[in-house]
């Protein structure tokens, strides 16, 4: 999109909510990286062949030969740590007296997968899931996700005690603090970071389903998406249902608006969400409104990414445009760039960054000019590691969430555990209110 000095204020916030804006502004700073122009970060391209590597040996170790077997990176995952969860629910369900449609399962699943990724921002290192029943013990991401799979099971996020297996906006204004203490089992020795957040986000949502029936229906349930989707697909002629990610985005990015903290970034009255001033493009920038700002959308991606898999698996449906998605600008992809050197810390930036006195790395807030630098770098990384190891490995099909999911991801986090011990913190830490992912 071309964007000029006469270009309203709302038509940029528009456009800074799009799929394609991440990609142009993260691109952005890319270039200056290339032209050593950052304030906080150098860029080493001799180091990117050193990062296939390394993601080749994930991906051949786990997968061996057959990429087909690469699942796509999404909630799903972190809901199966240590057993199946999703599977068995599903055949309770159309193992009981009266089994719900596939449609009804497909609600069920976008449901409980929207809170496991709203409860998925950042849990610190010392905190730790103990699962009633099986003992196991989760930390981290899965952690969070196995906890909320419990707290759906039950019917927490329920108004209707006849029907558990959902969340609404009536069950979800009942949520408490109390409440999520108890069932993440945060004490003094077992403290999870940002409680209050995740809880302001889950009352958030109780509002968000409210405010827009269109996209969530009567029920103002997250499930309610199905029907949105679904009237917006078309059937091709062997009867695939074919969406569009692109409806989707905008049903999540419009629909979730009312959740983000009101200190976010606002233009023209519209709050974006994860969207960001970038202190680096100032310099040279067009003179519109909003031209220093970098679009991230992390949490609207990480949803996308999750909630696309239910709907392909239970109602077989295809989505169209997915190449539109990014990778995910977050700690695990963007330290495994810091941890392999592809990008390194400036020794002489603007603002020397305050180091924690406990895990020894740097420690600041998701605004500051090196964060922001950092997430868009990892963005189009991303896209080049991706597009490298479709080289390497002769798979020209790999799509860039089996690549999140078998390769950076999973690489940034055993190589943070290598470098900085078992609890495999980041190369830099983002100080964390339960908002931010």
């Amino acid at each position: 999109m071309n964007l000029t000095a006469s270009t309203p204020p709302k038509q940029v916030a528009a456009y800074l909510r799009t799929l394609p804006s991440i990609r142009e502004r993260c691109t952005r700073v890319f270039d200056l990286a290339k032209q050593g122009k950052l304030q906080y970060f150098n860029y080493h391209p001799d180091k990117e062949p050193d990062l296939t590597a390394f993601c080749v040996d994930i991906i051949k170790r786990d997968f061996g030969t057959d990429y087909t077997q690469i699942p796509p990176h999404g909630r799903w995952r972190h809901l199966d740590a240590g057993r199946a969860r999703i599977e068995p629910l599903i055949d309770q369900w159309e193992a009981s007296p009266l089994p719900p449609e596939k449609t009804e399962i497909a609600k069920r699943l976008i449901d409980l997968f929207m809170v496991a990724v709203l409860l998925d921002a950042g849990a610190g290192s010392q905190w730790v899931y103990t699962e009633p029943g099986t003992g196991l013990q989760f930390s981290r991401s899965e952690g969070l996700a196995v906890a909320a799979f419990h707290m759906f099971s039950r019917g927490l996020f329920s108004s209707d005690v006849n029907h558990p297996y959902r969340v609404d906006a009536e069950g979800l204004a009942r949520i408490s603090v109390d409440q999520i203490t108890a069932e993440m089992q945060v004490t003094p020795d077992n403290p999870l970071v940002g409680l209050e957040g995740r809880t302001s986000l889950l009352t958030n949502l109780s509002a968000a389903l409210r405010a827009c029936p269109q996209f969530f229906g009567a029920d103002a349930r997250p499930g309610g998406i199905v029907d949105f989707l679904e009237a917006q697909s078309l059937v091709s002629a062997d009867g695939t249902r074919n969406v569009p990610v692109a409806a989707l985005w905008h049903t999540l990015i419009v629909g979730l608006q009312p959740i983000w903290p009101p200190s976010r970034t606002v233009l023209a009255g519209v709050p974006l969400g994860d969207v960001w001033p970038c202190a680096v493009l100032t310099a040279g920038a067009p003179a519109e409104e909003g031209a220093t700002l970098v679009p991230f959308h992390k949490l609207t991606g990480w949803l996308a990414y999750s909630l696309m898999e239910p709907l392909r698996v239970v109602l077989r449906w295809r989505f169209d445009g997915i190449e539109d998605m990014t990778g995910l600008p977050e700690y695990r992809n963007g330290g495994l760039l810091l941890d392999l050197g592809v990008l390194s810390l400036k020794p002489n930036p603007p603002e020397a960054l305050p180091t924690d006195a406990v895990s020894g790395v740097p420690r600041v807030p998701p605004s500051h000019p090196a964060i922001i630098e950092w997430r868009a770098l990892t963005v189009i990384m991303l896209d080049r590691t991706a597009a490298a190891l479709r080289r390497a490995l002769s798979a020209p099909d790999l799509t860039l969430a089996q690549v999140l999911e078998s390769a950076t991801w999973k690489g940034g986090r055993e190589i943070a555990k290598a470098r900085r011990g078992p609890a495999g913190g980041p190369p830099i830490e983002i100080v964390s209110d339960g908002t931010l992912f």
